[in-house]
């Protein structure tokens, strides 16, 4: 397979250790809209069975919107762009599920080893396969106290070097979200409220934090994206708020963060294994009502990115936007 990789945006040739599931390969050639989804959620987000429970009502949601929803994952060795039923269940249910981004793609791929993917893992993953919207729940950052751990989410550099869009509920709750926008912003990364002029804060509909960019909707995300490719830009965050019913009060949000980083501190629990704990302890400390924010959260995610593929199959099909003259 060869690509045209001297345009904006424009895809490496797939290796071949990626295997594209029939429907995500037929509905890529036909110029049909295709998201991607993570598989962390399903190894490392969320217990069992809600995390499997969630999966299928995310892909069931995108399809519902006319497209084809594409989760990615690394199986014996192989990634895999569309995991079907019993693939889900397997990174749902087994243990050792190893969490993939990119510094680790190759090793576990090396190893014919299973593998969910992360944010910035999947972006990877789903620019190969030549997926340009890719919804996820919320975004990894800076993490509090990163000017004494130097603790950055490999997502943030991902977002400012491949060109996949990123539908999210805004960043995680329990990271520093104005130095993670500080350093998307650094990066070149446009941050654009979808219906709103607040970053929002997962769980939360607002951070307080404006974002950089306002779009009312998928028609004006598809145009924006053309805009950025042909300017040669790379990721984009979309970021969606919860919806308003399965949103939590602030103050509470903030008060269980502080605790669980406290017992986090105390046990000695640090780098990748701060985010998992975190919000395990946060579904404890809350009730379970954290997790069902969660869910909700990234269902809305998948409405409003199949919507936003949809919108930029239509565009791109109908009128082409071509790289500005140079000079």
């Amino acid at each position: 397979m060869t690509t045209d990789t001297s345009m904006p945006g424009a895809r490496a040739p797939v290796p071949d250790l990626l295997d594209v599931a029939p429907e995500v390969a037929v509905a890529l050639a036909a110029g049909r809209p295709v998201v991607a989804l993570e598989s962390t959620i399903l190894s490392h987000g969320m217990p069992w069975p809600r995390n499997l429970e969630t999966a299928r009502s995310v892909e069931s949601r995108i399809r519902a919107e006319g497209a084809v929803p594409a989760t990615i994952a690394v199986l014996g060795g192989r990634i895999l762009v569309g995991v079907d039923e019993a693939g889900l269940e397997h990174l749902a249910r087994a243990d050792g599920i190893a969490k993939v981004s990119r510094r680790d793609l190759g090793a576990v791929i090396a190893a014919g080893g299973d593998g969910a993917t992360t944010v910035a893992g999947t972006m990877l993953c789903a620019h190969m396969a030549g997926i340009e919207v890719f919804v996820t729940g919320g975004l990894g950052g800076v993490h509090r106290r990163a000017e004494e751990t130097f603790d950055i989410s490999a997502d943030l550099e991902e977002l400012a070097r491949t060109p996949v869009t990123v539908v999210s509920a805004g960043a995680k709750a329990i990271l520093d979200l104005p130095k993670t926008l500080e350093v998307l912003e650094t990066r070149g990364v446009p941050v654009v409220g979808w219906a709103t002029d607040s970053f929002p804060a997962f769980y939360c509909r607002t951070s307080g934090l404006p974002v950089a960019h306002r779009i009312e909707g998928a028609e004006d995300g598809a145009a924006l994206i053309r805009a950025h490719r042909a300017i040669g830009g790379a990721g984009i965050v979309v970021a969606h708020p919860i919806p308003e019913a399965a949103a939590l009060p602030e103050d509470e949000v903030e008060a269980a963060i502080g605790r669980a980083l406290e017992e986090a501190a105390a046990a000695g629990i640090a780098g990748r294994e701060v985010t998992p704990y975190l919000l395990d302890r946060l579904v404890e400390i809350t009730g379970g009502r954290s997790l069902d924010a969660n869910v909700a959260l990234v269902e809305a995610n998948a409405t409003a990115g199949a919507r936003l593929a949809g919108a930029l199959a239509r565009q791109t099909a109908g009128a082409p936007l071509a790289a500005p003259a140079t000079t």
